[in-house]
């Protein structure tokens, strides 16, 4: 057993991650368990999130920490917004003469952050959620655009290398990568509802291969993870072989997942009652649909990509028992191919603290609101 282990493990490449002795066993057989990433599971934190660094409305303490900890989790992404540790106040459209110009006092604050998640067994994933040049939310405006501007791109390529300088003796078990939140093109990357459609595959594996070249020089060994093709949703298949790593969504339809959302949909107030399984307008909902959504990621996984859920969950607005039905399938179909998933957040609208949901029994835990229930069915998988 132990030759034909070291065996697969050299000819695939794999990198252990902490994973449990279980599944390292049954990759080592080729079983089930062939996802190359641990199946984590956790939480986006939302400290720096927010492109100005006074807005301080997102606030992780260690309490919090200790508490995924004691639950069973262990993993937390970091979706940054780069003017953030800039200490760019945002009152004014940024300049491209300004995108590197570093606040170290903001930088520590998300190391101090990365190093509290650490302390509580917490594997850290770095994200850039507004890089230069590209967001996939409207209402800042970037100087150039990071699909077609060499500037955008050099930009772009040094805060990764400077971020993989702070993190270049950090061990892949500990800490990721993650290029670039949910890329996609757009008509008017200023307008939320304007026209999209995917990244060109060579576009994007130009962009992804020159970041990732960025952070190896400074750490040959580092975990990067970049977002599915039109925010999140499609694998990639022309950074398969660039030894990436690979990060989808369980938004999917955002008939559910985004009902009233008003970031989401032009006429928020006139959708269909959401339902699952059933009819919500012309839009049959079932645990089919699901399937096969997710079939090319389970076919990336397959194909020895290591695949994970960044982002998931359902906004306040739909209804509590159709949210946790619907949120049961995507995670039972998540979970039995291995891959695991972030709920988008912890505390907040899509969390199981303070989500202000008004159909909810919610239990007191320590001055906040407690979705019980969404928290026993994450701790189930």
């Amino acid at each position: 057993m132990s030759m034909r282990r070291r065996t697969f493990l050299k000819h695939t490449g794999m990198i252990a991650l902490g994973l449990s002795l279980a599944e390292k066993a049954a990759l080592a057989a080729g079983g089930p368990y062939a996802n190359k990433l641990p199946k984590w599971k956790g939480f986006n934190l939302l400290d720096f999130f927010d492109p100005d660094p006074s807005d301080h409305r997102n606030t992780t303490t260690e309490e919090h920490f200790k508490w995924m900890r004691d639950w069973g989790f262990d993993f937390v992404r970091l979706p940054i917004a780069y003017p953030h540790y800039l200490g760019f106040d945002g009152d004014r459209d940024i300049t491209a003469g300004e995108v590197c110009l570093v606040d170290r006092g903001e930088i520590r604050k998300i190391q101090a952050l990365v190093e509290m998640a650490h302390k509580y067994g917490m594997h850290v994933c770095l994200n850039l959620h507004r890089a230069p040049g590209y967001c996939i939310n409207a209402g800042w405006r970037e100087p150039y655009n990071l699909w077609k501007d060499q500037a955008a791109l050099d930009a772009f390529c040094w805060h990764w290398n400077m971020w993989a300088h702070l993190y270049k003796n950090a061990s892949p078990q500990k800490i990721s990568f993650d290029l670039l939140n949910e890329p996609t093109m757009r008509e008017d990357m200023n307008d939320q509802h304007s026209k999209s459609w995917p990244v060109p595959g060579d576009v994007y594996r130009k962009v992804a291969s020159a970041a990732a070249q960025a952070i190896r020089k400074e750490n040959p060994h580092a975990l990067i993870i970049a977002d599915g093709n039109a925010g999140g949703n499609l694998v990639v298949p022309e950074l398969a072989d660039l030894g990436i790593a690979q990060s989808c969504r369980g938004y999917f339809p955002h008939a559910i997942s985004h009902y009233k959302a008003p970031w989401a949909n032009k006429d928020p107030e006139h959708l269909p009652m959401p339902v699952w399984p059933g009819k919500a307008g012309n839009q049959d909902l079932n645990r089919g649909m699901l399937e096969n959504y997710y079939k090319p990621w389970i076919e990336l996984v397959q194909k020895g990509v290591g695949v994970h859920c960044g982002e998931a969950g359902c906004w306040k607005k739909t209804p509590h028992d159709v949210f946790i039905a619907w949120f049961t399938d995507v995670v039972d179909i998540l979970s039995s191919h291995q891959i695991g998933l972030a709920l988008w957040n912890f505390v907040g609208d899509f969390g199981i603290l303070d989500s202000g949901r008004e159909d909810v029994a919610y239990e007191d835990w320590h001055g906040h609101k407690l979705d019980r229930k969404l928290l026993e069915l994450l701790k189930k998988y």
